[in-house]
Protein backbone atom coordinates (compact mmCIF):
# COMPACT_ATOMS: atom_id res chain seq x y z
CA UNK A 1 0.00 0.00 0.00
CA UNK A 2 1.38 3.41 -0.73
CA UNK A 3 2.03 5.76 1.95
CA UNK A 4 0.40 8.36 0.42
CA UNK A 5 -2.95 8.47 -1.99
CA UNK A 6 -2.71 11.37 -4.66
CA UNK A 7 -5.61 13.57 -4.53
CA UNK A 8 -6.74 16.64 -5.95
CA UNK A 9 -4.68 19.06 -4.40
CA UNK A 10 -0.98 17.56 -6.77
CA UNK A 11 -1.65 18.07 -10.29
CA UNK A 12 -0.84 14.74 -11.54
CA UNK A 13 -2.87 14.80 -14.77
CA UNK A 14 -1.27 18.09 -16.16
CA UNK A 15 -0.87 18.35 -19.97
CA UNK A 16 2.20 17.70 -21.70
CA UNK A 17 4.29 20.32 -22.17
CA UNK A 18 4.70 22.24 -25.44
CA UNK A 19 5.57 25.04 -27.65
CA UNK A 20 2.72 27.01 -29.12
CA UNK A 21 3.33 28.80 -32.81
CA UNK A 22 0.71 31.55 -33.77
CA UNK A 23 0.96 31.22 -37.67
CA UNK A 24 -1.30 34.12 -38.06
CA UNK A 25 1.07 36.46 -36.07
CA UNK A 26 3.93 35.12 -37.75
CA UNK A 27 2.15 35.74 -41.49
CA UNK A 28 1.46 39.51 -39.85
CA UNK A 29 4.87 40.14 -39.11
CA UNK A 30 6.56 39.01 -42.14
CA UNK A 31 4.02 41.21 -44.05
CA UNK A 32 4.35 43.98 -42.07
CA UNK A 33 8.10 43.76 -43.23
CA UNK A 34 7.66 43.26 -46.56
CA UNK A 35 5.33 47.00 -46.43
CA UNK A 36 7.48 48.82 -44.41
CA UNK A 37 10.44 48.06 -46.89
CA UNK A 38 9.39 46.39 -50.12
CA UNK A 39 12.35 46.40 -51.79
CA UNK A 40 13.82 43.64 -50.07
CA UNK A 41 13.86 40.07 -51.09
CA UNK A 42 13.11 38.42 -47.38
CA UNK A 43 14.80 34.60 -47.26
CA UNK A 44 13.97 33.77 -43.37
CA UNK A 45 16.62 31.88 -41.66
CA UNK A 46 15.72 28.30 -41.29
CA UNK A 47 17.83 27.68 -38.08
CA UNK A 48 15.89 29.84 -36.11
CA UNK A 49 12.72 28.14 -36.48
CA UNK A 50 12.99 24.49 -38.53
CA UNK A 51 9.31 23.62 -38.02
CA UNK A 52 7.43 22.64 -41.52
CA UNK A 53 3.80 24.45 -40.58
CA UNK A 54 5.94 27.81 -40.17
CA UNK A 55 7.95 27.81 -43.00
CA UNK A 56 4.75 26.54 -44.67
CA UNK A 57 3.37 29.92 -43.86
CA UNK A 58 5.75 32.00 -44.73
CA UNK A 59 6.57 30.62 -48.00
CA UNK A 60 2.85 30.91 -48.74
CA UNK A 61 3.16 34.83 -47.42
CA UNK A 62 5.96 35.26 -49.93
CA UNK A 63 9.54 34.68 -48.24
CA UNK A 64 12.66 32.91 -49.89
CA UNK A 65 15.05 31.01 -47.37
CA UNK A 66 18.55 31.20 -45.93
CA UNK A 67 19.62 27.45 -45.83
CA UNK A 68 22.59 26.19 -43.57
CA UNK A 69 22.96 23.02 -44.78
CA UNK A 70 21.69 20.15 -47.19
CA UNK A 71 18.48 19.20 -44.83
CA UNK A 72 17.79 22.68 -44.39
CA UNK A 73 17.53 22.83 -48.45
CA UNK A 74 15.63 19.44 -48.75
CA UNK A 75 12.96 20.44 -45.91
CA UNK A 76 12.45 24.23 -47.75
CA UNK A 77 11.95 22.53 -50.84
CA UNK A 78 9.54 19.91 -49.26
CA UNK A 79 7.27 22.14 -47.95
CA UNK A 80 7.33 24.08 -51.65
CA UNK A 81 9.87 26.72 -51.78
CA UNK A 82 11.17 28.08 -54.64
CA UNK A 83 14.65 26.84 -55.20
CA UNK A 84 15.46 29.87 -56.59
CA UNK A 85 15.27 31.73 -53.60
CA UNK A 86 16.72 29.47 -51.24
CA UNK A 87 20.46 29.89 -50.93
CA UNK A 88 23.38 28.04 -48.98
CA UNK A 89 24.59 30.63 -46.42
CA UNK A 90 26.48 28.75 -44.55
CA UNK A 91 30.70 29.62 -44.92
CA UNK A 92 31.22 26.25 -43.74
CA UNK A 93 30.79 23.00 -46.11
CA UNK A 94 32.15 20.14 -46.89
CA UNK A 95 32.88 19.51 -51.10
CA UNK A 96 30.44 16.35 -50.76
CA UNK A 97 27.86 19.31 -49.24
CA UNK A 98 28.38 21.87 -52.27
CA UNK A 99 28.27 18.96 -54.78
CA UNK A 100 25.03 17.87 -53.71
CA UNK A 101 23.26 21.25 -53.17
CA UNK A 102 24.85 21.98 -56.51
CA UNK A 103 22.80 19.13 -58.09
CA UNK A 104 19.35 20.54 -55.84
CA UNK A 105 19.62 23.41 -57.79
CA UNK A 106 20.72 25.60 -55.47
CA UNK A 107 23.43 28.62 -57.64
CA UNK A 108 24.43 31.13 -54.55
CA UNK A 109 26.78 29.86 -52.15
CA UNK A 110 28.56 32.20 -49.20
CA UNK A 111 31.97 31.83 -49.01
CA UNK A 112 34.62 34.07 -46.94
CA UNK A 113 38.04 31.91 -47.64
CA UNK A 114 39.83 30.90 -50.54
CA UNK A 115 39.72 27.12 -50.22
CA UNK A 116 35.92 27.46 -49.94
CA UNK A 117 35.76 29.40 -53.17
CA UNK A 118 37.63 26.99 -54.75
CA UNK A 119 35.58 24.43 -53.38
CA UNK A 120 32.64 26.01 -54.84
CA UNK A 121 34.78 26.49 -58.36
CA UNK A 122 34.68 22.60 -58.91
CA UNK A 123 31.94 21.46 -57.22
CA UNK A 124 29.36 23.89 -58.17
CA UNK A 125 31.21 25.37 -61.73
CA UNK A 126 29.32 28.82 -62.69
CA UNK A 127 27.56 29.28 -59.32
CA UNK A 128 27.31 32.95 -57.98
CA UNK A 129 29.21 33.70 -54.94
CA UNK A 130 28.52 36.44 -52.21
CA UNK A 131 31.40 36.50 -50.01
CA UNK A 132 30.73 37.43 -46.23
CA UNK A 133 32.44 40.22 -44.39
CA UNK A 134 32.99 39.88 -41.25
CA UNK A 135 31.53 42.50 -38.58
CA UNK A 136 32.14 43.52 -35.03
CA UNK A 137 28.82 42.82 -33.95
CA UNK A 138 28.91 45.56 -31.35
CA UNK A 139 24.68 46.78 -30.24
CA UNK A 140 23.89 42.87 -30.58
CA UNK A 141 23.14 40.69 -28.24
CA UNK A 142 24.95 37.53 -29.65
CA UNK A 143 27.74 39.28 -31.64
CA UNK A 144 29.00 36.69 -34.36
CA UNK A 145 31.71 37.95 -35.07
CA UNK A 146 34.78 35.67 -34.77
CA UNK A 147 33.73 32.18 -36.49
CA UNK A 148 32.56 33.84 -39.78
CA UNK A 149 33.53 36.44 -42.39
CA UNK A 150 36.74 38.19 -42.97
CA UNK A 151 38.31 41.17 -43.89
CA UNK A 152 38.03 43.88 -46.49
CA UNK A 153 41.19 43.39 -48.30
CA UNK A 154 41.13 39.14 -47.92
CA UNK A 155 36.46 39.93 -49.44
CA UNK A 156 38.44 41.77 -52.41
CA UNK A 157 40.54 38.86 -53.17
CA UNK A 158 38.01 36.27 -52.71
CA UNK A 159 35.88 37.86 -55.44
CA UNK A 160 38.56 38.23 -57.89
CA UNK A 161 39.75 34.13 -57.48
CA UNK A 162 36.28 33.63 -57.74
CA UNK A 163 35.84 35.78 -61.46
CA UNK A 164 38.66 33.83 -62.38
CA UNK A 165 37.69 30.67 -61.18
CA UNK A 166 34.46 31.11 -63.24
CA UNK A 167 32.08 31.86 -60.87
CA UNK A 168 30.04 34.97 -60.43
CA UNK A 169 31.38 37.35 -57.78
CA UNK A 170 27.82 38.46 -57.16
CA UNK A 171 27.45 39.98 -54.01
CA UNK A 172 28.68 40.82 -50.61
CA UNK A 173 26.83 39.54 -47.08
CA UNK A 174 26.94 40.60 -43.94
CA UNK A 175 25.60 39.32 -40.40
CA UNK A 176 25.43 42.79 -38.11
CA UNK A 177 24.76 40.28 -34.71
CA UNK A 178 21.89 38.49 -33.32
CA UNK A 179 19.14 40.40 -31.69
CA UNK A 180 21.00 43.58 -32.97
CA UNK A 181 19.79 46.83 -30.81
CA UNK A 182 21.46 49.70 -32.41
CA UNK A 183 20.07 51.66 -35.27
CA UNK A 184 23.72 53.28 -35.31
CA UNK A 185 25.20 49.74 -36.35
CA UNK A 186 23.34 49.51 -39.29
CA UNK A 187 24.21 53.33 -40.79
CA UNK A 188 28.25 52.49 -40.04
CA UNK A 189 27.78 49.27 -41.92
CA UNK A 190 26.16 50.56 -45.17
CA UNK A 191 29.08 53.44 -44.87
CA UNK A 192 31.78 49.79 -44.94
CA UNK A 193 29.70 48.39 -47.50
CA UNK A 194 30.07 51.70 -49.65
CA UNK A 195 33.35 51.71 -49.42
CA UNK A 196 34.06 48.21 -50.68
CA UNK A 197 31.50 48.50 -53.04
CA UNK A 198 33.40 51.43 -54.47
CA UNK A 199 36.91 48.97 -54.83
CA UNK A 200 35.28 46.37 -56.71
CA UNK A 201 33.77 48.77 -58.97
CA UNK A 202 37.79 50.36 -59.65
CA UNK A 203 38.84 46.54 -60.35
CA UNK A 204 35.82 45.54 -62.23
CA UNK A 205 33.64 43.90 -60.06
CA UNK A 206 29.90 45.32 -60.48
CA UNK A 207 27.55 43.44 -57.64
CA UNK A 208 24.13 41.93 -58.17
CA UNK A 209 23.73 42.62 -54.76
CA UNK A 210 23.90 42.73 -50.92
CA UNK A 211 22.99 40.38 -48.37
CA UNK A 212 22.18 41.84 -45.07
CA UNK A 213 22.09 38.86 -43.09
CA UNK A 214 19.59 38.70 -39.96
CA UNK A 215 19.82 40.37 -36.73
CA UNK A 216 16.34 42.06 -36.61
CA UNK A 217 15.49 41.93 -33.01
CA UNK A 218 12.55 40.59 -31.13
CA UNK A 219 10.83 42.61 -28.70
CA UNK A 220 9.70 40.38 -26.13
CA UNK A 221 13.14 39.97 -24.49
CA UNK A 222 14.62 41.08 -21.12
CA UNK A 223 18.71 41.24 -20.21
CA UNK A 224 19.29 38.63 -17.76
CA UNK A 225 19.19 41.25 -15.34
CA UNK A 226 15.31 41.69 -16.04
CA UNK A 227 15.53 45.26 -17.88
CA UNK A 228 13.41 44.36 -20.78
CA UNK A 229 15.15 44.65 -24.55
CA UNK A 230 13.26 47.51 -26.50
CA UNK A 231 14.87 48.03 -29.83
CA UNK A 232 13.99 51.06 -31.61
CA UNK A 233 12.67 49.54 -34.64
CA UNK A 234 11.10 52.60 -36.66
CA UNK A 235 14.93 53.70 -36.46
CA UNK A 236 16.48 50.78 -37.13
CA UNK A 237 13.93 50.55 -40.18
CA UNK A 238 14.75 54.08 -41.25
CA UNK A 239 18.48 53.45 -40.92
CA UNK A 240 18.23 50.44 -43.32
CA UNK A 241 15.60 52.01 -45.66
CA UNK A 242 18.21 55.16 -45.76
CA UNK A 243 21.20 52.50 -45.98
CA UNK A 244 20.44 51.39 -49.14
CA UNK A 245 19.09 54.14 -50.75
CA UNK A 246 22.25 55.86 -50.27
CA UNK A 247 24.92 52.75 -51.09
CA UNK A 248 22.87 52.59 -54.84
CA UNK A 249 23.85 56.33 -55.08
CA UNK A 250 26.92 56.30 -54.06
CA UNK A 251 27.65 53.41 -56.52
CA UNK A 252 25.28 54.82 -59.08
CA UNK A 253 23.52 51.35 -59.49
CA UNK A 254 21.01 49.33 -58.82
CA UNK A 255 20.73 46.24 -56.54
CA UNK A 256 19.23 43.62 -54.96
CA UNK A 257 19.12 43.61 -51.44
CA UNK A 258 18.46 40.27 -49.57
CA UNK A 259 17.59 39.82 -45.68
CA UNK A 260 17.56 37.20 -43.88
CA UNK A 261 15.17 37.76 -40.78
CA UNK A 262 14.87 34.81 -38.15
CA UNK A 263 14.18 35.91 -34.52
CA UNK A 264 12.37 38.94 -35.48
CA UNK A 265 9.47 36.99 -37.77
CA UNK A 266 8.76 34.05 -35.17
CA UNK A 267 9.90 34.96 -31.47
CA UNK A 268 7.73 36.76 -30.33
CA UNK A 269 4.92 34.59 -31.92
CA UNK A 270 5.71 31.86 -29.80
CA UNK A 271 4.89 30.66 -26.19
CA UNK A 272 5.49 27.86 -24.16
CA UNK A 273 3.50 26.05 -21.59
CA UNK A 274 5.43 24.12 -19.14
CA UNK A 275 4.74 23.61 -15.25
CA UNK A 276 6.56 24.22 -12.32
CA UNK A 277 8.25 20.62 -10.62
CA UNK A 278 8.54 22.31 -7.16
CA UNK A 279 9.22 25.77 -5.64
CA UNK A 280 11.16 25.20 -3.00
CA UNK A 281 13.73 26.68 0.18
CA UNK A 282 17.20 25.36 0.90
CA UNK A 283 20.08 26.14 2.76
CA UNK A 284 23.44 27.38 0.10
CA UNK A 285 26.92 26.40 1.21
CA UNK A 286 27.84 29.90 2.36
CA UNK A 287 24.54 29.28 4.76
CA UNK A 288 21.70 31.77 3.30
CA UNK A 289 18.67 30.59 1.89
CA UNK A 290 17.49 30.79 -1.23
CA UNK A 291 14.64 30.06 -3.13
CA UNK A 292 14.76 27.66 -6.39
CA UNK A 293 11.97 27.50 -8.61
CA UNK A 294 12.50 24.36 -10.65
CA UNK A 295 10.59 24.12 -13.83
CA UNK A 296 9.96 21.26 -16.24
CA UNK A 297 11.44 22.99 -19.51
CA UNK A 298 14.95 24.40 -19.43
CA UNK A 299 18.00 24.86 -21.47
CA UNK A 300 18.38 21.12 -23.15
CA UNK A 301 14.60 21.28 -24.33
CA UNK A 302 13.14 24.70 -24.99
CA UNK A 303 15.88 27.31 -23.62
CA UNK A 304 18.72 27.44 -24.20
CA UNK A 305 19.09 31.39 -24.92
CA UNK A 306 18.28 31.83 -21.24
CA UNK A 307 22.89 32.14 -21.27
CA UNK A 308 22.07 35.82 -22.76
CA UNK A 309 17.84 36.38 -22.51
CA UNK A 310 15.31 36.31 -19.65
CA UNK A 311 12.14 35.25 -21.09
CA UNK A 312 8.48 36.67 -19.34
CA UNK A 313 6.76 34.46 -17.62
CA UNK A 314 3.39 34.01 -16.53
CA UNK A 315 1.95 31.94 -13.49
CA UNK A 316 -1.98 31.88 -14.62
CA UNK A 317 -4.11 32.43 -10.93
CA UNK A 318 -1.93 33.31 -9.14
CA UNK A 319 -1.30 36.67 -7.09
CA UNK A 320 1.35 38.41 -8.56
CA UNK A 321 1.94 40.49 -5.87
CA UNK A 322 2.84 38.23 -3.32
CA UNK A 323 6.39 36.89 -4.91
CA UNK A 324 9.38 35.19 -3.81
CA UNK A 325 13.21 36.08 -5.30
CA UNK A 326 14.00 33.07 -6.90
CA UNK A 327 16.73 31.42 -8.66
CA UNK A 328 14.89 29.47 -11.82
CA UNK A 329 16.26 26.43 -12.84
CA UNK A 330 15.19 23.78 -15.65
CA UNK A 331 14.44 19.87 -15.07
CA UNK A 332 17.96 18.19 -15.90
CA UNK A 333 20.81 17.07 -14.05
CA UNK A 334 23.09 19.60 -15.02
CA UNK A 335 24.68 22.66 -13.56
CA UNK A 336 24.02 24.45 -16.34
CA UNK A 337 20.11 24.33 -16.62
CA UNK A 338 20.06 27.37 -14.66
CA UNK A 339 18.25 30.60 -15.57
CA UNK A 340 19.84 33.14 -13.28
CA UNK A 341 21.84 33.91 -9.89
CA UNK A 342 21.74 35.46 -6.90
CA UNK A 343 22.43 38.79 -8.33
CA UNK A 344 19.61 39.00 -10.79
CA UNK A 345 17.03 36.82 -8.83
CA UNK A 346 13.24 36.50 -10.67
CA UNK A 347 10.14 37.03 -8.59
CA UNK A 348 7.45 34.26 -8.94
CA UNK A 349 4.09 33.86 -7.00
CA UNK A 350 5.02 32.41 -3.18
CA UNK A 351 1.80 30.05 -4.01
CA UNK A 352 3.26 28.20 -6.69
CA UNK A 353 3.14 24.62 -6.14
CA UNK A 354 4.01 21.33 -8.43
CA UNK A 355 1.87 20.77 -11.37
CA UNK A 356 0.99 24.35 -11.51
CA UNK A 357 1.15 25.88 -15.28
CA UNK A 358 3.79 28.46 -16.25
CA UNK A 359 3.97 30.16 -19.81
CA UNK A 360 7.10 31.55 -21.05
CA UNK A 361 6.64 34.07 -23.84
CA UNK A 362 8.52 35.11 -26.89
CA UNK A 363 9.86 31.80 -27.62
CA UNK A 364 9.31 30.80 -30.87
CA UNK A 365 13.12 31.64 -31.88
CA UNK A 366 15.64 29.08 -31.48
CA UNK A 367 13.40 26.71 -28.88
CA UNK A 368 12.74 23.56 -31.47
CA UNK A 369 16.26 24.40 -32.62
CA UNK A 370 18.41 24.40 -29.45
CA UNK A 371 17.41 21.55 -28.01
CA UNK A 372 18.35 17.81 -26.99
CA UNK A 373 16.73 14.62 -28.41
CA UNK A 374 16.43 13.42 -24.85
CA UNK A 375 19.55 14.65 -22.20
CA UNK A 376 18.33 13.45 -19.20
CA UNK A 377 15.15 11.65 -21.01
CA UNK A 378 13.49 14.84 -21.13
CA UNK A 379 11.91 14.85 -24.64
CA UNK A 380 12.01 17.91 -27.38
CA UNK A 381 8.48 20.11 -26.50
CA UNK A 382 5.61 18.81 -28.32
CA UNK A 383 4.02 21.20 -30.71
CA UNK A 384 1.08 23.19 -31.45
CA UNK A 385 -0.37 25.76 -33.74
CA UNK A 386 -3.01 28.61 -33.16
CA UNK A 387 -4.83 30.53 -35.89
CA UNK A 388 -6.62 33.83 -35.49
CA UNK A 389 -8.91 33.07 -31.98
CA UNK A 390 -10.95 36.23 -32.67
CA UNK A 391 -8.34 38.62 -31.18
CA UNK A 392 -8.57 41.54 -33.18
CA UNK A 393 -5.19 43.76 -33.07
CA UNK A 394 -4.64 46.89 -34.40
CA UNK A 395 -3.45 46.81 -37.76
CA UNK A 396 -0.39 49.56 -38.00
CA UNK A 397 2.10 51.18 -40.71
CA UNK A 398 4.41 51.24 -37.91
CA UNK A 399 6.04 47.98 -37.91
CA UNK A 400 6.39 46.91 -34.23
CA UNK A 401 5.86 49.72 -31.56
CA UNK A 402 5.20 49.56 -27.64
CA UNK A 403 2.06 49.68 -27.92
CA UNK A 404 2.02 46.81 -30.84
CA UNK A 405 4.25 45.04 -28.64
CA UNK A 406 1.89 45.14 -25.32
CA UNK A 407 -1.14 43.98 -27.64
CA UNK A 408 0.97 40.82 -28.65
CA UNK A 409 2.07 39.98 -24.49
CA UNK A 410 -1.96 40.70 -23.65
CA UNK A 411 -2.73 38.43 -26.34
CA UNK A 412 -0.59 35.49 -25.40
CA UNK A 413 -1.76 36.34 -21.78
CA UNK A 414 -5.36 35.70 -22.49
CA UNK A 415 -5.04 32.73 -24.25
CA UNK A 416 -3.17 31.09 -21.65
CA UNK A 417 -6.18 32.23 -19.16
CA UNK A 418 -8.61 31.22 -21.17
CA UNK A 419 -6.73 27.42 -21.67
CA UNK A 420 -5.85 27.09 -17.91
CA UNK A 421 -9.61 27.91 -16.75
CA UNK A 422 -10.61 24.98 -19.80
CA UNK A 423 -8.47 22.63 -18.54
CA UNK A 424 -9.08 23.25 -14.94
CA UNK A 425 -13.17 23.02 -15.90
CA UNK A 426 -12.13 19.32 -17.24
CA UNK A 427 -10.52 18.47 -14.47
CA UNK A 428 -13.40 19.39 -12.16
CA UNK A 429 -16.26 17.40 -14.38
Amino acid sequence: MLPYTLSQDADVHCADDEIIFDLDGIQRQFCRLQKEIPELDIRFAIKSCPVNEVLQTLVSAGAGFDAASIAEIKQALAIGGDIQRIHYGNTIKSDKQIAEAHQLGVRDFAADSRDEILAIARFAPGSRVFCRLATDGKGAVYGLSRKFGSSVSALVENLLLARESGLVPAGISVHIGSQQMSDAAWTALFERLGKVGQELQRLGIRLEYINLGGGLPARGYSTKAGEPLRPDLEAILLAIRNGMQNLQQQLKQNLRFILEPGRFLVADFGVIRAHVLRLSQRVQPEGREQHWLFLSCGRFNGLYETDALRYQMIFPGHDSTDTVGCIVAGPTCDSDDVFNDENNLISVPRSLKSGDEVWLLSCGAYSTSYTTVGFNGFKPLKRSFIRDTGTQLAEQTVLVDSARHMQELARWSSLTNIASEKRSQAGNA
